[in-house]
C-alpha cells in the first residue's frame, strides 16, 4: 500500500494508516476550505481521491472529530513539525540526470555532511556551488546526515518525526531535489542517512494514529519501532515504503540506516531482510542500483551475508572498529569503549577483516563480541579516522586536528585511504578543519531541553571527561560548528587538501589500490616498533605501504617480493609539511627502511602501472 499524497489525472489520492481511528477527515485549507470524510478499508487504512486539489495545498486530518494533526506521510512542512501539512507536485520539478547510472559501493569515497553546518547558510542550494572542490579533490558521493522535518530549525536530524517531509529550514522538497540534480550531474552519487529505530519526541503524532511503537522492547531513544508485532505489517510497509520513496522521487543513490542495532525485530523474516529484498527489486525496475547501507554496534555480518547465508541481505555496513583502531594508536585514550584497543595488532586485524572484535570477550561490554568477517568481502565495509559521532559525541566535539600533531593527522587520513575497504570522511576533514562539531537541539519544550541536557551529562561519564558540555540549546553551540570553508586555502590546511587530493588519485589510479578483494591483501604489524605494513596487489600492480605510530623513528626490515620498488609518497616529505624524507626512493626485498616518527609511506613495483 503506497502511503501518503499522489497527485492523479482526476485529483488527489491520499491515504494515511489510522487502525486506532474510529473517524478520520482531510481538511483541505487556503482560499476554499474544505472538510472531507475518508473511507477505512479493511487493514486500517483511510482513503480519499478529492478533486480540483491544487498541488500546494494545506492540509490536516481531523481525528475522531476532536483534534487536527499533520499527515504522518506529510512531504512538506512549512509551519514546523506541530503545523499544517502541505501537498508537493512531484512534477512541478525538471530531472536532467535520465543517463546517471550511479557508482558502484565499492568506487565510492564518501563525504559525510551536515547541511545546516556545512555552509553558512545551511541550505541544500548553498552546498551545490562546493560541489566542484570536493570533486577536484576525489570525492564521489555526499552522504547528507537525516534531513527528514525535526522540531525547529537546528538538529542533528536523528529528533526528525517526519519521514517524508524535507526539513524546510534547508530548503524543502526543491532544495533537495535541485542538490541530487547538480551532484548527479557532476558524477557524484547521493547517499541518505535515515532513522527507522525510533522517532524524536516532539511533533510525534505517530501513535495517535496505530501501534507504530512497543514496549516490548526499549531503545536509548524511547519506545522501540513495532516491526514484529500486532499490526506490524503496515509498520514496515510505512518504513518500506520511506525507502523507495527517497529512490523515487528523490533519485537518492543509497541510504545510510542509522543503528540498526535499535531495530529489535524476532520475526522469521526480519524487516532489514525485507527492506533488502524491496529495494533490490526496485532497483532492477529502475535499471539502476540503489543500496543500503548499514550503522551497527553488533559487529555482526549477518546484516551483509546474503539471505541464502543466513543475511539480511544488506549491501554494507560501518565499522567502527577501524576508527577505534587508530584514534587510541594516536592520542592515547582508553576510556569508554576505547578501552577494547590500542595495540598495533588491532590495526593489522582491521585492515585484513574489518571487525576487531569477531567472537572474542570485550572488556567494556564484559562479554564476547561480533562474529567473523572472513567470510565477507572487505569492501563492503566503511571505515573512516573521524565521523560525525565520533566527533560529536565527545563533550566538546572535537575533531582529530585537535587532538594529535599534523604529522599524526596526515598518517591516519592515509591508513583510511589506502585501506582495502570504503572510505568515508566528515566535512572539513579534508583540509584540516578545527571547527568543533557539537551537539545542538531546537526543541521548543523546556522540559524535554533539560531532559537532552542530563542525557548528555550522563553519556559522558564513561569517558571521564571533565567540565560541563556546551549547552546543545544556545544557538552559540550550533554557529560554532558550522565549517570555516575559507581556511582550506592556506597555511597548513592547503597542505592537507593537497595530501588528500594526492592520495585519493592514488587510490583511483593504481589497480592494487582501487580493487578491494581480501584475496589481494597481506597485512603485519610489528608490535615493537609500532609499526603497520600493509601490502596490496592486482595482477601487475602492486603496492606496499608502511605507517609507524609511534613518536619515534621506525627501523624494520621489509618484507618485500623481489624486484624494485619506487617511492609514491612520503607524508614526512617537505611538501606535504613534514621535516623532510627520510626513507630510500628506491628499495629491494630485505632492505632496512628507517620510517620517520608518526608517518605513511607508499611503495610501488616498478611493474605497476
Amino acid at each position: 500500500m503506497r502511503i501518503g499524497a499522489h497527485p492523479l489525472e482526476n485529483g488527489n489520492c491520499e491515504f494515511v494508516w489510522g487502525p486506532r481511528l474510529e473517524r478520520t477527515e482531510l481538511e483541505l485549507l487556503g482560499p476554499s476550505p474544505r472538510t472531507l470524510p475518508m473511507q477505512r478499508s479493511e487493514r486500517g487504512y483511510w482513503q480519499l481521491t478529492a478533486e480540483n486539489v491544487p498541488l500546494d495545498c494545506a492540509y490536516q486530518y481531523r481525528l475522531d472529530g476532536t483534534r487536527t494533526r499533520p499527515d504522518p506521510a506529510s512531504h512538506l512542512q512549512p509551519e514546523g513539525v506541530h503545523g499544517k501539512s502541505q501537498f508537493d507536485d512531484p512534477n512541478a520539478f525538471h530531472w536532467n540526470d535520465a543517463s546517471w547510472r550511479g557508482i558502484e559501493l565499492e568506487r565510492m569515497v564518501m563525504y559525510e555532511l551536515h547541511v545546516g553546518t556545512f555552509t553558512a547558510e545551511g541550505t541544500f542550494e548553498a552546498i551545490i556551488p562546493r560541489l566542484d572542490e570536493l570533486s577536484a579533490v576525489g570525492i564521489n558521493a555526499i552522504e547528507l546526515m537525516p534531513v527528514a522535518q525535526f522540531p525547529g530549525e537546528r538538529n542533528w536530524g536523528y529528533d526528525g518525526v517526519y519521514p517524508f517531509a524535507v526539513q524546510y529550514s534547508y530548503g524543502g522538497p526543491k532544495g533537495l531535489k535541485s542538490l541530487v540534480r547538480e551532484c548527479h550531474a557532476r558524477g557524484i552519487a547521493v547517499l541518505l542517512d535515515v532513522v527507522y529505530n525510533h522517532l524524536g519526541p516532539e511533533g510525534n503524532y505517530l501513535e495517535e494514529f496505530g501501534p507504530y511503537f512497543t514496549d516490548r522492547y526499549r531503545t536509548p531513544w524511547g519506545k522501540a519501532v513495532n516491526f514484529d508485532g500486532p499490526d506490524s505489517d503496515e509498520v514496515r510497509n510505512f518504513f518500506i515504503e520511506n525507502a523507495l520513496f527517497w529512490f523515487d522521487r528523490y533519485h537518492i543513490d543509497a541510504l545510510r540506516l542509522d543503528a540498526v542495532h535499535g531495530i529489535y525485530d524476532m520475526s522469521a523474516v526480519p524487516f532489514l531482510q525485507e527492506l533488502a529484498q524491496r529495494v533490490d527489486a526496485f532497483s532492477r525496475a529502475a535499471g539502476r542500483r540503489h543500496y543500503l547501507i548499514a550503522e551497527s554496534d553488533l559487529n555482526d555480518t549477518r546484516i551483509i551475508r546474503p539471505p541464502a547465508l543466513g543475511g539480511f541481505g544488506i549491501d554494507a555496513q560501518w565499522c567502527d572498529d577501524f576508527h577505534h583502531s587508530i584514534h587510541t594508536l594516536l592520542t592515547g585514550e582508553q576510556t569508554g569503549y576505547y578501552e577494547d584497543f590500542g595495540s598495533t595488532e588491532d590495526l593489522v586485524k582491521s585492515f585484513r577483516e574489518g571487525f576487531v572484535y569477531s567472537g572474542q570477550y570485550s572488556r567494556f561490554r564484559r562479554r564476547r563480541h561480533g562474529n567473523s568477517t572472513t567470510s565477507c568481502p572487505t569492501r563492503r565495509l566503511v571505515v573512516s579516522s573521524q565521523n560525525h559521532d565520533q566527533i560529536g559525541n565527545r563533550m566538546l566535539g572535537d575533531r582529530l586536528s585537535t587532538l594529535v600533531s599534523f604529522e599524526a593527522l596526515k598518517l591516519a587520513a592515509a591508513a583510511v585511504i589506502l585501506s582495502p575497504h570504503i572510505p568515508l570522511f566528515f566535512m572539513g576533514e579534508e583540509y584540516a578543519e578545527e571547527a568543533p562539531f557539537l551537539y545542538f537541539v531546537d526543541h521548543s519544550d523546556p522540559q524535554l531541553l533539560e531532559a537532552v541536557r542530563k542525557g548528555r551529562r550522563e553519556e559522558f561519564e564513561a569517558f571521564r571527561w571533565k567540565g560541563e558540555p556546551p549547552d546543545p540549546a544556545d544557538i552559540q553551540t550550533f554557529l560554532k560548528s558550522k565549517l570555516r570553508w575559507e581556511e582550506r586555502s592556506s597555511g597548513k590546511h592547503k597542505i592537507m587538501l593537497e595530501y588528500y587530493r594526492q592520495l585519493l588519485a592514488l587510490r583511483k589510479e593504481l589497480p592494487a589500490l582501487s580493487g578491494l578483494s581480501p584475496k589481494h591483501v597481506e597485512v603485519a604489524g610489528f608490535e615493537h616498533a609500532p609499526t603497520v605494513l600493509l601490502r596490496r596487489w592486482w595482477r601487475r600492480s602492486h603496492v606496499v605501504a608502511l605507517f609507524n605510530f609511534s613518536k619515534a623513528a621506525s627501523a624494520i626490515e621489509v618484507p618485500l617480493p623481489a624486484g624494485t620498488w619506487n617511492i609514491v609518497l612520503d607524508s614526512a616529505d617537505a611538501i606535504w609539511g613534514g621535516p623532510g624524507s627520510v626513507v630510500p626512493q628506491v628499495v629491494h626485498s630485505g632492505d632496512r627502511i628507517t620510517v620517520s616518527p608518526l608517518s605513511a609511506v607508499l611503495y610501488k613495483n616498478v611493474r605497476s602501472s
